[in-house]
């Protein structure tokens, strides 16, 4: 009786990890751009905001950034 109840739980603890992995993605990006997508607009405003300055930042020099 005790093998029985320990394999049941031993059986629920690896469908419980096997869950658990594969609802995590392997893209951190898109981890992170739905992260960023379920927040308001007001809470994501910074964010954007940060991301803009950077690519401002990342550009070379006497390049506008409108792809022209």
């Amino acid at each position: 009786m005790d093998a029985v109840l320990i394999g049941l739980i031993a059986l629920a603890l690896v469908g419980l990890v096997l869950v658990l992995r594969s609802r995590r993605s392997g893209d951190a990006v898109a981890d992170f751009q739905r992260r960023i997508d379920a927040l308001s607009p007001e809470a994501r405003r910074g964010v954007t905001d940060r991301v803009r300055r950077l690519r401002r930042d990342d550009e070379p020099e006497g390049t506008s950034g409108d792809g022209a």
